[in-house]
C-alpha cells in the first residue's frame, strides 16, 4: 500500500495543473475530509444494536465514532427527540488518506457485480458521496461476525470549485468510475 498522500504531492499536483490549467499548486482541489455516516436501522427498538455498529465503525475507520441523535419526535416511527439513531466519523490528514488509499484499492474492488463508482453523484461544491450497502466488504471487520446488513454512506469533502475539479482530484487519485454515466 502506498502512501496516498506522497503520491498526491509528488506525482498528482502536476498532473492535475496539466489537465485543469492551473498555474499555482495551492489552487487544486485537494482532499480536506472523509465523513463516514451510518444510519442505524432499528436502533431504536433495539439499543445494543448502536453499540455493536459502533464497534464495527470503529474498526472500518480506526477510530471512535460519535453517535448521533434525533433531532425530532416522529411519532408514527415510535421515535423521540435524541434517540440514538446513528453514527458518524469524520477523518482527517494520515487517517484520512489511509481509509482512501484502502477504499479505492482494496474495498471496491471486493464490491460484488463491481463496474465502477457513479459519475453523477457530485454535488455542486465537488463533494463526492458513495453510498455502501453493507459494510461488511471492508477487510477490518470479520464476515462472521456480521448478522444484520448494514448500510453506510461515504463523503469526500474537497476544497473543489465544482464538479469537474472534483471530479480530476478523485479520478487522479484513482477512484474507479463507471465507463459512462450509469441507468438506473
Amino acid at each position: 500500500m502506498t502512501d496516498l498522500k506522497k503520491t498526491y504531492n509528488e506525482e498528482l499536483v502536476p498532473k492535475l495543473q496539466k489537465d485543469l490549467g492551473v498555474k499555482n499548486p495551492m489552487a487544486l482541489p485537494r482532499l480536506q475530509k472523509v465523513v463516514l455516516n451510518m444510519g442505524v436501522k432499528g436502533a431504536v427498538a433495539d439499543k445494543k444494536l448502536i453499540e455493536k455498529m459502533a464497534v464495527a465503525l470503529g474498526q472500518v475507520s480506526g477510530q471512535k465514532p460519535k453517535v448521533t441523535r434525533a433531532k425530532k419526535a416522529i411519532a408514527s416511527f415510535k421515535l423521540r427527540q435524541g434517540d440514538a439513531i446513528g453514527l458518524v466519523v469524520t477523518l482527517r490528514g494520515k487517517r484520512m488518506y489511509a481509509f482512501v488509499d484502502r477504499m479505492i484499492s482494496i474495498v471496491l474492488p471486493r464490491l460484488k457485480d463491481f463496474r465502477g463508482v457513479k459519475r453523477t453523484s457530485f454535488d455542486a461544491r465537488g463533494n463526492y458521496t458513495l453510498g455502501l450497502h453493507e459494510y461488511s466488504v471492508f477487510p477490518e471487520i470479520d464476515p462472521a461476525s456480521v448478522d444484520r446488513l448494514q448500510g453506510m454512506e461515504i463523503v469526500f469533502v474537497m476544497n473543489a470549485k465544482d464538479k469537474k475539479e472534483g471530479f480530476a482530484l478523485l479520478e487522479a487519485m484513482g477512484m474507479p468510475f463507471a465507463k459512462e454515466a450509469q441507468k438506473h
